[in-house]
């Protein structure tokens, strides 16, 4: 099979390895080299008609495409959506399973009741000027230091470049607090000591009132100028931390429900099966997760650009749908009024692998969140608290939009990607998914599932998105992924920064 056709509607193929002029295809002959995942005309396309894929417009031609042409880049433009949206239209209700069928794992029980599937202790800093001091103080808690305290995975500083020259309201400085509330909440934490200088915008202080944050044997803070000093917070904030460390590692794993799993849903470093093998697989994760009574966070607000028509049919109400859609025109917006465009991505990786728009690159970045109903629409670092699939507004850029799901209470990463992602987190854990076998075999060591099979070895999307959920389980409860195992996620905290930097 050298070509896959998503919708008999559709216009053009993608080819699943790189063809030479003159290859028969579906009525024509290539006219063009096309490399492997790239696009292929199937008939006739006129300068200014849309081109077709997954039975959606993915784009215009930029002039006449004959038939067998190398249909990318060089001939097809981006135009702004303009859709008709309808709301809560294709609901497709989620069957619980039954209670003598649910699956679980073995979790942290916090006292707050929530459930984590690791056991760290965090350094969360307000700000930039902090951040030398927290890494410091987590430095000194080496292998051997926590070889005493087994229960614990480790202290992690949580570090960033901004918590000053902004403004003390407003979308920025609200999306910090937020950041910074949901990784001192985290179920994942055991323990937290937040590190600030004393002077900034972001002010402790302020987080603690806000959000009725109460210290604690597990939960301290402290200011460089108030301590005295660089030397003297490291060292006293070394100090907390011993503290805490006895505590920490008296907590257990115990059986908890697949209900308390809420799982990040990440792509990056996409290519042109990422729409087709693991995308779609993870949405069936998604959907097997929701039936358990979990739930999928799917984010990255630009890269559902052009698919958002099909997320609001599925909203659970007209109010859910209108968020996403508020989201959109906000981001638009965003766009224009800093002189960019909404297609700036796929990056050149991204086209490399065959993605040549925005909406062709949105309508398989969608099919991570399945076919469940869309129960909830959050901000950026918002806690999410439905249950089932949901959406969380966040940029493309996925450190950035990570960090967001993780600070609105996801326990799990899972990480679609077809070029090869170097990519972990802390303190949930991130599951990588290759969408294509060659990538697969050659970042072995990187890649957790291998979905290409779907194509290479005719796997289906159900097979691979129960081998994906299976490993939720396994992940939640205690085993390692293969970026934890190259030590990844300690340079992936990246809070959202919006509005100007003063």
């Amino acid at each position: 099979m050298d070509t896959v056709r998503l919708d008999p509607v559709d216009n053009v193929v993608t080819a699943t390895r790189a063809l030479e002029v003159g290859v028969a295809v579906e009525g024509t002959a290539t006219r063009a080299l096309i490399p492997s995942g790239h696009k292929i005309a199937t008939q006739d396309i006129a300068k200014g008609a849309a081109i077709r894929k997954y039975a959606q417009v993915i784009g215009y031609a930029a002039g006449d495409i004959a038939a067998g042409d190398h249909v990318h880049t060089q001939n097809v433009e981006f135009r702004n959506t303009d859709a008709e949206y309808d709301y809560a239209t294709d609901l497709r209700p989620v069957t619980p399973v039954p209670d003598s069928q649910r699956d679980s794992f073995m979790g942290y029980r916090r006292e707050n009741g929530q459930v984590g599937t690791r056991n760290y202790i965090a350094i969360v800093t307000s700000v930039n000027c902090s951040a030398t001091a927290a890494r410091m103080i987590a430095a000194h808690f080496t292998p051997e230091v926590l070889a005493d305290y087994p229960n614990v995975d480790g202290v992690v500083a949580f570090v960033h470049g901004t918590g000053c020259g902004m403004a003390d309201s407003g979308d920025g400085f609200e999306a910090l607090q937020r950041v910074m509330w949901g990784y001192a909440r985290h179920p994942n934490h055991a323990g937290v000591l937040m590190v600030g200088l004393g002077c900034e915008m972001n002010q402790i202080d302020w987080l603690l009132e806000a959000y009725g944050l109460k210290q604690g044997p597990t939960f301290q803070v402290m200011n460089i100028q108030s301590v005295a000093g660089l030397r003297k917070t490291i060292e006293l904030g070394i100090a907390k931390i011993e503290a805490m460390l006895p505590i920490a590692n008296q907590a257990t794993r115990e059986p908890c429900p697949a209900s308390d799993l809420m799982v990040a849903l990440q792509c990056g470093g996409s290519d042109a099966w990422s729409g087709i093998t693991a995308n779609p697989a993870l949405g069936y994760a998604c959907d097997l997760l929701a039936a358990q009574g979990g739930t999928g966070v799917l984010a990255e607000t630009p890269e559902i650009y052009g698919a958002e028509h099909l997320l609001t049919r599925r909203a659970t109400d007209r109010a859910t749908g209108e968020k996403l859609v508020d989201l959109i025109k906000w981001w638009e917006d965003y766009t224009a009024r800093n002189l960019g465009s909404m297609d700036n991505n796929p990056s050149p990786g991204n086209k490399a692998g065959g993605l040549t728009t925005i909406l062709e690159k949105s309508l398989g970045a969608a099919a991570k969140g399945g076919t469940s109903p869309l129960m909830g629409v959050y901000k950026y670092a918002e806690p999410v608290r439905a249950r089932g699939f949901t959406f969380m507004d966040s940029p493309g850029y996925d450190p950035a939009s990570v960090t967001g799901q993780i600070a609105g209470g996801c326990n799990l990463v899972c990480f679609t990607t077809g070029r090869g992602s170097a990519f972990g987190s802390k303190p949930s854990p991130t599951i990588k998914v290759a969408t294509n076998s060659q990538m697969a075999q050659r970042m072995a060591e990187d890649m957790d599932v291998n979905a290409g099979t779907i194509l290479s070895e005719g796997t289906t999307v159900e097979e691979k998105g129960r081998e994906i959920y299976n490993l939720f389980l396994k992940v939640a409860s205690g085993e390692m992924t293969k970026s934890e195992a190259q030590g990844l996620g300690d340079y992936e905290f990246v809070p959202w920064q919006i509005g100007a930097v003063m």
